[in-house]
């Protein structure tokens, strides 16, 4: 077997350290292909507080000071949504590979527009959907290719909290990346229509809101977000004609409970079968826990980003459903826009 194929060192700036920056400046420190983490934020504050923090890395007041700099080889965005594109594009024409945090861009133009640009100067625009790289996440994604759940029926997720409230986006733009990268990981397809409501207090971008999506399969999910509830809950249920998967990410003891449980229509030809045939049969078997393997899922991510960049890779279909998942959000607005109907895909 060959010697897997060493990853070049290389800088990394990380544009934007307000609340999710610094962790990204926290994981960049830890892989060995990162050779040094240079940090931008156009407030002051922040730029202390990492040098406070972790005090290597490098500060660059300016913009302009990490795109001209030959040293640096890729970038990663973690700014407001609405100047994702902007700041990608750029650092895309200096010639630098970019991780985008979810979503890749404010609308599906931009985010073509994006991994068009890395195609055609043979760079990589990557989105940060961590929860691709989270070991519960993989592992229903393993399940189901392995035919474990059966045919997956439908979907029914939960993503609520109190706050954070942002002003430059709604909840949907904010919490739906998580659930709908998911869902593409899981079920390998797209939403072929999405219908959606949701409420919004004295002009606020909506503060939760309700996502019905319909997939090629036949599979159904359904997405409660919200920045206005009691509790924190990040709870998703898989249900195939198999087995059933309950994940709950908030739970680090048991993420994830597998039942061995299920329902048959009636079969009006078995007369063997209890009730002659014409009722349900239901089968509830056992529950087990999996131990899951554990590391960072950010940390996952960006050295994935990092070995795609060192190898010279270009977007793949994996940048693709970045795309299409901006899609299916601007779907999701119209349906709200006009109280619920269907938006096709």
């Amino acid at each position: 077997m060959a010697p897997a194929r060493r990853v070049p060192r290389m800088k990394v700036a990380v544009i934007g350290v307000g609340y999710w920056g610094p962790n990204l400046v926290r994981n960049l420190l830890q892989i060995d292909a990162c050779e040094q983490v240079v940090a931008h934020d156009l407030d002051e504050s922040r730029l202390k507080g990492i040098i406070r923090h972790y005090p290597t890395t490098a500060i660059a007041h300016d913009l302009d000071q990490v795109l001209s700099d030959p040293a640096i080889g890729a970038v990663v965005v973690a700014t407001p949504v609405k100047t994702h594109a902007e700041i990608a594009m750029r650092a895309l024409e200096a010639g630098k590979s970019v991780l985008v945090e979810k979503p890749l861009a404010i609308s599906s133009s931009e985010a073509r527009a994006l991994v068009d640009l890395a195609r055609s100067r043979r760079l990589l625009v990557m989105a940060g959907h961590t929860f691709l790289f989270s070991p519960p996440v993989q592992r229903v994604k393993r399940l189901i290719e392995a035919g474990e759940l059966g045919t997956p029926l439908y979907v029914q997720s939960s993503r609520v909290n109190l706050g954070i409230h942002r002003s430059d986006v709604n909840v949907v733009w904010d919490l739906a990346p998580h659930d709908l990268s998911i869902l593409w990981s899981w079920l390998g397809e797209h939403p072929r229509s999405v219908s959606a409501i949701g409420r919004s207090q004295n002009g606020a971008p909506a503060d939760v809101a309700f996502l019905d999506l319909s997939y090629p399969s036949g599979c159904l999910a359904n997405l409660h977000l919200s920045w206005l509830a009691p509790t924190k809950v990040r709870r998703m249920t898989i249900v195939g004609s198999r087995r059933m998967v309950v994940y709950e990410d908030t739970n680090a003891e048991e993420p994830l409970r597998i039942y061995d449980s299920g329902a048959e229509p009636p079969n009006p030809d078995d007369l063997s079968a209890p009730g002659g045939g014409f009722t349900w049969t239901y089968r509830t078997g056992d529950v087990v826990s999996p131990r899951i393997d554990s590391w960072e899922p950010l940390k996952a991510e960006l050295e994935e980003f990092l070995a795609r960049a060192g190898r010279g890779e270009t977007p793949d279909e994996r940048e693709e459903a970045a795309v299409q998942l901006v899609r299916v959000i601007e779907a999701a607005e119209e349906s709200m826009r006009g109280g619920g109907a269907p938006v096709s895909l």
